[in-house]
């Protein structure tokens, strides 16, 4: 086994095109649906994207660090990278929350890149110093605890089980611990879709994705591979869909349901794009999304970091990105929400001829 999929590449980029696609609106006003977050509970096509993601880390994890558990001379030097690179990602989302105010005193410190950071690094050292078995075993301990915090932990003034945005043990332990000032500014700070609770269960998804990695690392039928990561995939959406009737779907609490389903989705889906790119040999369609997947990092960073750049400079009472939008996508179409999905193609299309620039 190759120690670089092809398919994984395809699979992240996908990811992150459609995460810039739902970040870029023309218009937050005037969105489809598939394209919104769930008000609360529930699970719509965007709430897939970030979770499909930190699956996607840990199946990285599995084929990059895939022989150093057996080297145990090389562990420290392993440890000392994965450390870092965490530490280079947390300050980057760090940046993009500051950024362009720098204001520390009210800086939210969570973010997309922060729980990614945490994830990565929780779950590369998990690899490191366990073998499937036990992750297998840290991954329902992980399930069940979070489950049984969120649903028997009293919180103070609202009692234990309360899955409401503001009084769910998760937005209480956020404000505790990072204080009103530093949370989502969305919300006026009573809670963080991103928070330190929340993040606990997201390892879920990482350890999903490494042994994930591992299921397709074993020397055997390619065949065989796919249809038993196929088959825990619909495994984990059936669990995840019948606990979501005692907890439910819920990307803001990152609820151990979502997590399953999620989970299993993401299986399924690299299950396809596994035996389409990797066994069969179907790559040609797949050639757009790879540059998107081996520069995920950098264009997520940096399509987040150049709005807001733009929107620094004025014409008229708008920033530069809502001018152009307004003045030059938005009159070509008589529907708000067409022009609104127009806007954002067309930033995805910008990037990813930035992106073949580089990658070829």
């Amino acid at each position: 086994m190759s120690s670089r999929l092809l398919s994984l590449d395809v699979f992240r980029g996908l990811t992150v095109a459609l995460m810039i696609l739902v970040n870029n609106p023309g218009d937050w006003g005037h969105m489809y649906w598939p394209l919104e977050h769930a008000t609360w509970h529930g699970c719509t096509p965007t709430d897939l994207v970030f979770p499909f993601f930190l699956f996607i880390v840990g199946v990285s994890i599995s084929f990059s660090l895939g022989n150093v558990p057996g080297q145990s001379s090389t562990h420290g030097e392993a440890v000392r990278k994965i450390l870092l690179r965490g530490l280079k990602l947390f300050a980057l989302g760090l940046f993009l929350n500051l950024f362009p105010r720098f204001d520390f005193s009210t800086v939210r410190v969570m973010g997309v890149l922060q729980r990614i950071a945490c994830v990565y690094v929780v779950c590369s050292l998990i690899f490191l110093k366990m073998n499937p078995r036990q992750q297998v075993w840290i991954l329902l301990l992980i399930l069940v605890s979070y489950f049984l915090l969120l649903t028997k932990i009293p919180v103070p003034g609202a009692g234990a089980g309360n899955l409401e945005p503001e009084s769910n043990l998760a937005a209480w332990f956020d404000r505790l611990v990072l204080g009103e000032a530093h949370l989502w500014k969305a919300v006026r700070g009573v809670w963080d879709p991103e928070g330190v609770l929340s993040t606990i269960p997201a390892i879920g998804n990482g350890l999903s994705g490494m042994l994930a990695g591992y299921a397709l690392r074993r020397r055997g039928n390619a065949a065989k591979r796919t249809v038993r990561l196929a088959g825990v995939g619909v495994g984990l959406v059936a669990l995840g869909w019948l606990w979501s009737f005692w907890f439910p779907l819920n990307k803001s609490l990152w609820t151990s349901s979502y997590v399953c389903f999620t989970s299993g989705l993401a299986m399924l889906l690299l299950a396809l794009l596994y035996w389409l790119i990797d066994v069969r040999g179907y790559r040609r369609w797949a050639r757009p999304f790879e540059a998107f997947g081996v520069n995920a990092i950098t264009v997520f960073f940096l399509s987040g970091l150049v709005p807001r750049i733009l929107n620094l400079f004025k014409i008229g009472d708008m920033g530069v990105q809502t001018w152009l939008f307004k003045n030059g996508i938005a009159p070509a179409f008589t529907d708000p929400y067409l022009a609104s999905l127009a806007g954002a193609l067309i930033c995805v299309g910008i990037w990813w001829v930035a992106l073949a620039w580089m990658y070829r």
